[in-house]
Formats: C-alpha cells, structure tokens, sequence
C-alpha cells in the first residue's frame, strides 16, 4: 500500500502503460520527423545526381548534405525533448495521469499525502527518466528495474528522486 492507503501499481501494469505512452510519443515523433527526413533524403540524391564524373565534392557533401542532417537531427531531438516536457510533465500535472496511466487506471502521487503533486516532483521525474536515460547508458534499464525489489513502495529511481509514487486508481 502506498503512504495514501491506495494500492500500489504493479511492475505490469506500470510497463504496460509506459509502452502506451511509449507508442504515442512515437506517433507524434514520426509526424514530425518523416517530412524532416524526406526533405532531407531528397535533397541528398539531388546533391548526387549534380555530381561530376569524379564523384561529388566532399566540401559540397559535407555543406549540403551532411549540415542539413545534424541540424535536423538536432532539431529533432530537441522536439522530442520537448515533447516528452509537456506530455510527462504538464499533461500529468493536472490530474497525475498520462495517457497510458489512464489506460491502466493508474495515477502519480506525492509520497508525503499531506502534498501536492507539483510541476517540480514531475520535471524531477522527466529529469531521470528521459533527459537522464538519454545521456547515461543502461540507466532507463536500471530505473524502470529498480522497483522490482524496492522496499516499501516499489519506486523507480525517477520516483525516488522526485518523491513519487504510482498508485491504482480503478478496479
């Protein structure tokens, strides 16, 4: 039981509704990243169909094709970021629940009962969870295993950190 006397959401479910979330960002990441990729890849074999008979300028590939591509892999990156901001952390502001936590009626609350689940507890928890697992190895394994053998409240690190908990809220 949490510290609120709810029950806890099991490792199960608790991946279950990380795969539904998981999918969507996905969704909304091909949506903005196919017509980048596209513009991209149709620029590149226009920039090698104009080569001369030595085969392009490595200057010019580098300048026109390869740029272009960190940048909007950069730019696509940051979108993703950013994306993850407001879906974790203003959407699950409201009512503690994302779209795949709805799913699997399940709902992040603070550990302390007495509080109130802040934009803070969860940019702490997007912090570990995503900024974090993106640029430490093995650390989204680590996190998402971590509550297997918690005690008390099977918290992931991304929960510790930000003094969270995942409850069930449905039957």
């Amino acid at each position: 039981m949490a510290p609120n006397g709810q029950p806890l959401a099991g490792f199960g479910d608790r991946l279950l509704a990380y795969l539904i979330d998981t999918a969507v960002a996905m969704a909304v990441m091909m949506v903005l990243f196919v017509p980048v990729f596209f513009l991209v890849f149709f620029r590149m074999i226009d920039e090698m169909e104009q080569a001369g008979p030595n085969g392009p300028d490595p200057v010019d590939v580098w300048t026109s094709v390869f740029l272009p591509l960190l940048a909007a892999e950069l730019g696509v990156l940051l979108l993703m970021l950013a994306f993850y901001w407001v879906y974790h952390v203003e959407f699950a502001r409201r009512t503690g629940q994302t779209f795949g936590k709805k799913v699997m009626k399940l709902r992040i609350v603070p550990v302390q009962t007495d509080a109130a689940l802040t934009r803070g507890m969860l940019g702490k928890r997007w912090l570990v969870e995503f900024a974090g697992g993106m640029f430490v190895p093995f650390l989204n394994y680590l996190d998402g295993f971590w509550q297997l053998w918690d005690k008390p409240w099977q918290q992931c690190l991304h929960d510790k950190f930000a003094g969270t908990v995942v409850v069930k809220v449905g039957p």
